[in-house]
């Protein structure tokens, strides 16, 4: 088992070499055009001891960047998808890594052509080896071969639907051996049952076991499963233990350290570093584009509310962002001065349920603030709030602090648990024409389903919608 791994890593390291190598030929080939490259032209060249350095500098730190992106770890469990975003991120940067060694040791070959090529080639390449390797080794398992064994610990109904994950791929190449457990807690289950949590040890000396995976209800368990975990240690097998600790529909769960101490993280926020400064880019990018774009229409509106109504063209209000910070909200000023104050008086004529405010004919919007608010230009100063970092583009709308403490859901503060945002499903789905509840859960949908392409498509959305003014007041 052992030598079969060695060999595969083996295998997998010098093909990266050998692809490695390939794409930097492949990528001198078709870049230098001051040489008719042929056969004879590369037999006859004579490479310098310097060169000979440079190929070994860059083979080693080549391989470091792969063992880094954890290139040669077990991918039976981890799909196609996956294992080529693995390859990209690792050619990725192993070709900024050459760039800069050509930088530091002034190689002039490496220019931006030949690195776009080499990164080109040397990515198909490898997506190609490891995919045909992939299903090699996957028809090899299935017909038994390269198999690991495992023993479940707990007859419950996650170690059986467990199993029956395990058992729907055999091109994984895990075999179930049985169960151990002192009850089946799983009715309706063919389970083969090899001993009670006592025989465990025994039954680890007598049968061919690989990995041990425990499905024991801490609450209850936890010295039993303490006990076992050390007995499959003692025999040096590989321990793998399936969390009950929560039930959740939306949160994920990572294991890792912080502090020095293994820890398991329960997070609902919809997306990681990567995917959240992918979203905070084209905050900035297109929240600047429009900017640039709407200017003079907020210097239209600026003068405007300067003309007609006296006070300051801008209103700001303190409002509740990600995770309940308190922050400065900018909007053009649509109604009379100290209109704030005067909210408690026209309370009985709200139009909304739950804790927020909205009249659709309030007697303190001024006539140029109508306008505003009708074709959504008041909301543009929000802009700033986005390129500040405050707000994103998209993202549930920030409220008051006085409508955030009449909240009396807690479900519903999950709202917060990302940046708000100038336009999201709510607006698009008719504004102040749905109920608060159903506005809250559109909120809640957004971020427990949020993806990139889904937000472009709200911004796309919120053109028409705006233009129309539905749900308006």
């Amino acid at each position: 088992m052992f030598f079969r791994r060695s060999l595969l890593l083996n295998l997998y390291k010098l093909s990266d070499i050998f692809i490695l190598i390939v794409s930097l030929l492949f990528a001198w080939f078709i870049t230098d055009h001051t040489k008719t490259i042929t056969l004879e032209y590369l037999l006859s060249l004579h490479i310098r001891l310097a060169d000979e350095i440079m190929l070994l500098i860059i083979v080693f730190l080549w391989g470091a960047v792969l063992h880094s992106c954890r290139f040669y770890k077990s991918r039976r469990l981890d799909g196609h998808i996956q294992e080529w975003k693995d390859i990209v991120k690792a050619t990725t940067i192993g070709t900024v890594v050459i760039l800069v060694c050509g930088q530091i040791f002034s190689v002039k070959v490496f220019t931006g052509q030949f690195l776009s090529v080499f990164w080109l080639s040397s990515t198909i390449l490898t997506i190609s080896f490891r995919t045909i390797l992939r299903y090699s080794l996957n028809q090899l398992r299935i017909y038994g071969r390269n198999l690991r064994f495992i023993l479940m610990v707990g007859a419950n109904k996650n170690s059986c639907y467990f199993v029956r994950k395990v058992q729907e791929h055999e091109e994984w190449g895990y075999r179930i051996l049985g169960y151990v457990d002192d009850h089946k807690n799983c009715h309706g289950e063919n389970i083969r049952l090899l001993g009670n949590l006592d025989d465990f040890s025994t039954i680890l000396r007598s049968q061919v076991v690989d990995e041990v995976v425990i499905a024991l209800p801490l609450d209850s368990q936890y010295e039993r499963a303490q006990q076992i975990i050390k007995e499959a240690e003692e025999q040096g097998i590989i321990i793998r233990y399936i969390f009950q600790l929560f039930d959740t529909k939306f949160t994920t769960l990572k294991t890792g350290t912080f502090a020095g101490f293994w820890i398991l993280t329960a997070a609902s926020r919809p997306y990681g570093y990567g995917r959240y400064l992918l979203k905070r880019t084209m905050d900035s990018v297109v929240g600047l584009a429009f900017i640039i774009l709407t200017f003079p229409l907020m210097l239209a509106a600026a003068f405007a509310i300067k003309l007609t109504s006296p006070g300051p063209i801008y209103f700001a209000q303190e409002r509740v962002g990600y995770n309940k910070r308190i922050f400065r909200l900018y909007k053009f000023r649509t109604m009379v001065m100290g209109a704030e104050k005067e909210q408690e008086k026209y309370q009985i004529l709200n139009e909304m349920d739950g804790p927020v405010f909205k009249i659709r004919n309030d007697p303190r919007i001024t006539k140029v603030g109508r306008w505003l608010r009708k074709t959504s230009i008041d909301e543009l100063p929000q802009l700033f709030n986005v390129i500040g970092g405050s707000m994103s583009l998209v993202g549930p709308r920030p409220l008051p602090i006085r409508d955030y403490n009449g909240f009396t859901q807690d479900w519903q503060r999950k709202r917060f648990s990302i940046k708000p945002g100038i336009t999201c499903t709510w607006q698009i789905s008719g504004r102040n024409d749905i109920s608060f509840e159903d506005w809250m859960k559109l909120d809640l949908e957004y971020i427990d389903n949020w993806s990139f392409i889904g937000d472009l498509k709200i911004l796309f959305k919120t053109i028409p919608a705006v233009i129309g003014g539905r749900g308006a007041l």
